[in-house]
């Protein structure tokens, strides 16, 4: 008789207390119908929630040896938490799917078809969202500027929700830098991934925990990580504002020489030279310093995660990570 595949679900959870017992519901569904014939584990990765998040889970874990929990120590934020769960995912394949249901864990057999038809990486694509349409405008337009800068080709519309294969798990757990980026490890490492078109729901808690800054921390990752090109281009745009300004000192000296007093050297046009300028370089310094502070997160020697405790986690002891 074959052995039966396993399917790890990794669920990264922050806040979540609306919404795990739903989908854990959904989920045990699938796996007592539809995908009957997969062996199974539910892993909860809690990146230090606040709420009663931790509670719900730890009685999960009591009625369900199905279900397994990491919690860590701190909140060490989205990317090192994910990689952190897929350290400890014992499955054929891991299936990740967000803690707040803007997702739909649903489609779980649809993922795991195009898996078994071969595919390494099923990734979910955003073909629709229920998010506001500020949010969508100001996302379409950076996934054009990285498409522009990057040096490789851009996984547009995803967020990671997808299903992995063993072969790829085993590549992501060799990535070693803290802060990894996860399109970029998909875009380099799996570049003939597959994807399945999806609604993008409201989060389940009524607010997503992407704010502002942290979809700002996000973007910025993805730049540092995927493009040469912004910095190159403060190298080409250095020296055409030098041979301009050359040129146009050249000149100016010229007609002075020329007019003599009659010419006017012109302070407004000066003032603009000079706000232009320090514009592009404050622009520029800003940038550099992304990539500066990209460089010194990465090279840090530190555990990516420390993890506090874990429930049903055979032969895992606390604090590794």
């Amino acid at each position: 008789m074959a052995q039966r595949k396993m399917i790890s679900v990794v669920v990264p959870c922050y806040n979540e207390e609306n919404t795990i017992t739903d989908l854990y519901e959904i989920l045990t569904n699938l796996f007592h119908n539809e995908l009957s014939s997969y062996d199974y584990e539910i892993l909860f990765s809690d990146d230090h929630s606040k709420d009663g998040t931790r509670t719900i889970i730890r009685a999960l874990c009591a009625k369900d040896p199905h279900v397994k929990a990491l919690f860590n120590m701190a909140n060490f934020g989205f990317s090192r938490n994910i990689f952190s769960a897929f350290r400890h995912a014992k499955g054929d394949c891991a299936f990740l799917v967000f803690g707040d249901l803007q997702d739909p864990p649903e489609l779980l057999p649809d993922f795991v078809r195009k898996w078994e038809e071969g595919n390494l990486v099923v990734l979910g694509q955003k073909e629709k969202s229920d998010e506001g349409r500020g949010i969508s405008l100001m996302r379409s337009l950076y996934y054009r500027i990285i498409s522009w800068l990057s040096d490789s080709p851009q996984l547009k519309e995803c967020n990671g929700y997808g299903l992995y294969d063993r072969k790829f798990l085993d590549v992501m757990n060799e990535v070693e830098e803290i802060q990894p980026y996860l399109k970029a490890v998909i875009a380099e490492y799996a570049p003939d991934c597959v994807f399945l078109p999806y609604h993008h729901h409201k989060s389940g808690r009524g607010k997503s925990n992407f704010n502002f800054y942290r979809n700002y921390d996000f973007a910025m990752q993805g730049i540092t990580t995927s493009t040469k090109k912004l910095m190159r281009m403060a190298t080409l745009l250095g020296v055409i504002v030098g041979l301009f300004s050359v040129i146009y000192a050249i000149s100016v000296i010229v007609r002075k020489l020329i007019y003599g007093a009659a010419f006017p050297l012109g302070l407004a046009s000066i003032q603009v030279g000079v706000f232009l300028l320090g514009g592009l370089i404050l622009f520029f310094i800003g940038i550099l310093g992304e990539y500066v502070l990209s460089i010194n997160t990465r090279t840090m020697r530190k555990p990516r995660v420390v993890i506090a405790e874990s429930l049903n986690m055979d032969g895992k002891k606390d604090g590794t990570r």
